[in-house]
């Protein structure tokens, strides 16, 4: 009676543990197969758009990720996503970035999104020849950058190139960044300079490269444009570069028209056509090539350039070789006007220009805008 008494006991009992083994299997099967939903089911719709941009500081745990994600509406829960992530093996190998994810994302696709690094990358770009507070104006364009620019950088400051940025830069930070790539790049410019070179300081070499670089569009032509100025600042003659006027004027802006005769008379410290030498500041921020043409000019003959009507210039030892270029860039601007032919001026030896006249020019010798005009100093009678 006692033996069947305990039989009967052990065997309820077994039969209580299967029963439980079996609900605790029960259990744990449908919670690996809500968690198996969960992980491949659509997650949350984007709040607006298509996509939600999510952000990871480098450095962030596990944690503080699951927080950002679920402050963004991208997953549901920060438990699962812990969970899911640490079964997967993927908490130690989240990479810090900024990411577009999809809207209903699954937990699956947001974990394997954060993994592969496939961050979003933002870039601006500052061209070469373009002044301080263009530049400004660029980085005050870019939405993602952030903080306001108080003062525009000194001209010349800046280097042209194409930065990466990130989301929530300042962007007195890049403009530092900017400035340090300047420094760099022209230090290790300058250790290339040549005997050459008539510019004495690095200062000197940013200027002289930022009035090359607004002369001429035509890569290939720099060099050939720095050696023209170079013999002219060897000469004593004036520069004589339209876009010198025009900084004057706008300090660094467009100007949006031609350069009026008065605009060419009035002084300023950078019109070249009133001061000699250089101006006190850059007009612009030159380029690689524009600084490396004037610290290596070629060695020409070349003093005169002029528009040679195919975007490039047409340039001239003489005088004579000169004039010969500005009335064919002449006869170019009169026949895209749809105007006749202009019939050909005698030129004068070398009178002293009326009043009114463009100095250093002949009378009856018309010079379109955009000529380089040097004024030509008198020579001595020869002895009779």
């Amino acid at each position: 009676m006692f033996r069947r008494s305990v039989e009967k006991g052990s065997s309820g009992r077994k039969t209580a543990f299967l029963a439980a083994t079996a609900t605790f299997s029960l259990f744990v099967i449908a919670a690996l197969v809500a968690a198996w939903s969960v992980f491949y089911a659509p997650g949350p719709s984007a709040r607006q758009g298509e996509v939600t941009i999510v952000t990871l500081p480098s450095g962030a745990g596990v944690s503080a990720i699951a927080a950002n994600l679920k402050a963004a509406g991208v997953i549901r829960s920060t438990d699962m996503f812990k969970a899911a992530a640490s079964l997967t093996g993927a908490d130690r190998k989240l990479r810090a970035g900024e990411y577009e994810v999809p809207s209903g994302a699954s937990l699956r696709s947001v974990l394997a999104l954060l993994v592969s690094g496939k961050v979003v990358r933002h870039y601006v770009t500052i061209p070469e020849g373009w002044s301080s507070a263009q530049a400004v104006d660029i980085l005050m364009r870019q939405p993602i950058l952030t903080g306001a620019v108080d003062t525009v950088p000194e001209e010349g400051t800046l280097w042209p190139d194409t930065y990466e940025i990130s989301r929530g830069e300042t962007r007195a930070a890049l403009i530092g960044r900017m400035q340090r790539a300047r420094d760099d790049n022209l230090a290790r410019l300058w250790a290339t300079r040549g005997p050459n070179s008539v510019v004495r300081s690095l200062d000197e070499a940013v200027i002289l490269a930022s009035i090359v670089e607004k002369e001429t569009g035509v890569a290939a032509e720099r060099p050939r444009v720095a050696g023209v100025f170079s013999n002219r600042l060897r000469m004593g003659m004036r520069l004589e570069s339209d876009p010198t006027i025009v900084y004057g004027i706008t300090k660094g802006r467009p100007l949006g028209r031609g350069l009026r005769r008065s605009e060419i008379d009035q002084h300023t410290d950078w019109n070249t056509y009133q001061i000699d030498g250089l101006p006190p500041t850059p007009i612009a921020n030159p380029g690689r090539d524009a600084i490396a043409a004037v610290l290596n000019p070629p060695t020409t003959e070349d003093i005169f350039f002029v528009a040679d009507g195919t975007g490039g210039h047409a340039f001239a030892r003489t005088y004579p070789e000169h004039l010969a270029n500005v009335a064919r860039w002449r006869a170019i601007e009169r026949r895209r006007q749809g105007l006749p032919p202009e019939p050909a001026a005698p030129v004068a030896g070398a009178e002293v220009p009326a009043e009114g006249a463009t100095p250093g020019v002949p009378p009856g010798v018309n010079v379109p805008a955009g000529a380089q005009v040097i004024r030509i100093p008198q020579q001595p009678a020869a002895a009779q």
